[in-house]
């Protein structure tokens, strides 16, 4: 069997009759949002709770932090029935993405963390809502709703931190030092797997069609909606 964009694998179980390409796509693709998102939540959304200002951020963090983790735990639960070892979901097995590397202290750098990397996490998910693995579409689907408010959330406190001389700052402190590592979470301009996953119609786009539209959706928000700046990358 040849690769097809209108190919269809409709459940779990189907995987196991598709060429073993296809395979292997499907279990990198969900193994990464597996531990991304639990290793994401351990970092940033977990320990953000601590650093929330008041009760009703606290409580909206921990609204954040719960999704995260019930994304991994969906993820995971898709990797399980398409016979992913467990150990292979481990972030000390596969490496997370580097985006999570920034070792986060403050509450201004967490709401940059979910204004501009939420937004990148969007676009990996919007790639998936038309997959040609029908399990991975409806996690896609189900994901969105959430992550589009991950994005808000960040974007909201935000907007209430400019308001202030003091907030303005660190916000901008905050972009002149996350921003540069997240263009990395697109992967590499030639990248083997991404060609493998636009070759069985797991994905739509390359890694730099999705980067472009990033940095521009990402310059929309920090120079039009906040008034800030992007550094130079």
């Amino acid at each position: 069997m040849t690769a097809t964009a209108t190919l269809a694998v409709k459940t779990a179980a189907e995987l196991a009759q598709q060429p073993e390409e296809y395979q292997v796509a499907v279990r990198k693709i969900v193994v990464s949002h597996a531990v991304n998102e639990l290793y994401g939540a351990q970092v940033f959304d977990e320990p953000a709770i601590a650093l929330a200002p008041s009760p009703y951020a606290k409580w909206l963090t921990c609204r954040v932090a719960m999704e995260e983790y019930h994304h991994h735990v969906r993820f995971r639960g898709l990797a399980e029935q398409i016979g992913v070892p467990a150990e292979m979901m481990d972030p000390k097995v596969k490496k997370p993405l580097t985006i999570f590397s920034f070792e986060l202290k403050t509450w201004p750098e967490f709401c940059v963390i979910k204004a501009i990397a939420d937004y990148a996490e969007i676009l990996q998910v919007e790639d998936l809502l038309h997959c040609s693995f029908h399990p991975l579409r409806d996690l896609a689907r189900i994901t969105m709703p959430e992550e589009k408010f991950h994005a808000k959330f960040g974007k909201d406190f935000c907007t209430e931190l400019i308001r202030t001389q003091d907030g303005k700052a660190a916000v901008q402190d905050a972009i002149n030092r996350y921003f540069p590592i997240t263009p990395g979470f697109f992967g590499a301009s030639k990248s083997k797997n991404n060609e493998m996953y636009l070759r069985w119609g797991l994905k739509s786009r390359s890694n730099d069609e999705m980067r472009e539209d990033f940095l521009a959706r990402v310059t929309e928000l920090v120079e039009k909606d906040f008034g800030l700046s992007l550094p130079k990358i």
